[in-house]
């Protein structure tokens, strides 16, 4: 068996022994149920795992990760996630989780061409697109790539809310969407401000009359 994954198997009979060691009933407690308050959609990086990054223990928060943490309206992953997090297990929050040093935001600012990863990529222009004037102003390209990763988070923070999925849920109870940043260069979230709990933070063509 090969070194580096198998020291993955050793590290887990580690982790369930420390557990064991703090509460001998942790797994039977987990095995039970679920009833995360958070939804986290984060980005496939491993340098920003949520349960790490918030100190929070397994069963806390439920999980979506993709390349750059985009919310696209043909995503059926995602799509499923959030259907699943709002309607059956009541999340009370969904954050959009993006980072600096985000390598598909990154990729997203330049002309190469990516490959298949083009098409995920197109949002992520799409953005910039919108923001042009903003961006293009900021000269020093690390600091104008840091500006797109929150630009980002925004716009996707703004998709979750033009889903059917939320706006029923604004409807029959109390749901709040977020926008975070996490600094990997000093390793702590920021908030950007962009709390959303009810239709009237978008456009009205976009809202149902559920």
């Amino acid at each position: 068996m090969d070194g580096s994954y198998k020291h993955l198997l050793k590290g887990n009979r580690e982790w369930v022994k420390e557990r064991l060691a703090m509460d001998k009933h942790y797994f039977k407690k987990q095995s039970t149920s679920q009833q995360p308050e958070y939804l986290w959609i984060g980005c496939s990086d491993s340098r920003v795992p949520a349960n790490n990054v918030t100190k929070t223990q397994p069963g806390v928060i439920f999980v979506h990760r993709n390349i750059a943490n985009v919310v696209i309206q043909t995503d059926l992953n995602l799509l499923s996630v959030l259907y699943y997090a709002v309607d059956i297990l009541h999340v009370r929050h969904v954050i959009v989780c993006g980072h600096y040093e985000c390598g598909g935001v990154s990729a997203a600012m330049q002309n190469e061409d990516f490959g298949f990863v083009n098409n995920w990529l197109r949002s992520i222009k799409e953005v910039y697109a919108q923001h042009k004037t903003e961006l293009e102003k900021i000269k020093n390209l690390k600091k104008r790539e840091d500006r797109l990763v929150e630009l980002n988070v925004l716009a996707q923070v703004h998709n979750l809310a033009k889903t059917r999925i939320v706006q029923r849920a604004w409807k029959n109870g109390s749901l709040q969407l977020h926008g975070l940043i996490y600094d990997c260069r000093t390793g702590k979230l920021n908030d950007l401000n962009c709390k959303m709990t009810n239709q009237t933070h978008i456009e009205s063509i976009f809202r149902y009359n559920l």
